[in-house]
């Protein structure tokens, strides 16, 4: 698997986001690194009554079995693992998207904390130039929080707020979330089929 790409939950609502864009990236036979706040684990146990495991190799196993990943296609890292792959520059995935991103996490990135995993995770994309998409969910949002998300565009980060659109005519909050999985995959480069383009059907009639 050649394709790698970093993948990490933090403390903010919106985890159906996140496992679902999970669930694809995986389909789409990408090798994925994902790290999990506590915070995280939290709001997954609230919003899709999913208790992740504590202990990465568990985690590890929870999730593979949930979304059939092959052998190794999937690893939780812990948030003190310091010599996983994403925590240096020489071996890390050039692309990392935090999804959903807190606002606190959104803030660690912009000042260079990098107290942890997946802080570090994120400043080693900044710094090597690669790609990394943050999809904060919040509201609504302070002056701080507009800054620090400036901070991190005009350092070439891709801030995507989860804000569905309504044009497709979602049926279910399911549509609602492939609506913003569905940018983030565009984003990405990775071919999707969960959501119609704009003018698509208005196309095809013509």
């Amino acid at each position: 698997m050649a394709k790698q790409i970093t993948l990490a939950f933090s403390g903010a609502s919106g985890a159906p986001y996140g496992l679902r864009l999970l669930e694809i990236l995986l389909k789409a036979d990408y090798q994925v690194f994902l790290l999990v706040s506590s915070a995280a684990r939290v709001v997954l146990a609230t919003e899709q009554d999913l208790k992740l495991a504590a202990n990465p190799e568990q985690a590890t196993e929870q999730l593979s079995q949930l979304y059939a990943a092959k052998p190794g296609q999937l690893r939780v890292c812990g948030k003190d693992e310091w010599f996983s792959p994403v925590a240096s520059g020489s071996a890390a995935p050039k692309q990392m998207v935090i999804c959903p991103c807190s606002t606190g996490t959104l803030s660690a990135i912009a000042c260079g904390a990098s107290d942890n995993l997946l802080e570090r995770a994120a400043d080693v994309v900044i710094k090597e130039k690669g790609q990394l998409i943050v999809v904060p969910r919040e509201m609504p949002l302070s002056t701080i929080h507009l800054q620090n998300m400036l901070t991190l565009s005009q350092n070439g980060v891709t801030v995507m707020p989860a804000a569905p659109g309504f044009y497709h005519n979602p049926q279910s909050i399911a549509d609602l979330v492939d609506f913003v999985v569905a940018r983030i995959l565009d984003h990405l480069g990775i071919e999707q089929s969960i959501m119609q383009r704009w003018g698509y059907d208005q196309r095809q009639g013509e």
